[in-house]
């Protein structure tokens, strides 16, 4: 029996594999999450680096009262594409990295799309 962790390592690689075959050269924003903090970037696979980024732990979101609810994803999904916005990217792909999409990623992916993002 596999655990938890390796379930979602196999769910993270069946996907990023899905994104690079059906839309190789898009940016990619990728969302982590642990108990206490979220974080998210835009990442460009083609020149390996990353454009953007915001998280809980940023300046701004330590004035959370807790980094790890869904005030706080909505909260870095906003950030997150603010910092699209500046950079002037409108369109990239979601990586859920292996998490499942309820609760807190979906609240975040609302939030970035409510804000400008396109995926």
């Amino acid at each position: 029996m596999l655990s938890s962790s390796e379930l979602r390592q196999r769910r993270k690689l069946r996907q990023r594999t899905k994104i690079s075959q059906v839309s190789p050269g898009k940016l990619r924003l990728s969302v982590h999450r642990t108990n206490t903090h979220m974080y998210a970037q835009i990442i460009d696979d083609v020149k390996s680096q990353t454009i953007a980024a915001a998280s809980t732990l940023s300046s701004d979101g330590k004035k959370l009262k807790n980094g790890g609810n869904k005030d706080a994803a909505i909260f870095v999904g906003k950030k997150i594409a603010e910092e699209a916005a500046k950079k002037g990217i409108t369109s990239v792909v979601f990586d859920r990295s292996g998490f499942l999409y309820h609760g807190r990623i979906k609240a975040l992916a609302d939030s970035a799309r409510e804000n400008g993002l396109k995926f």
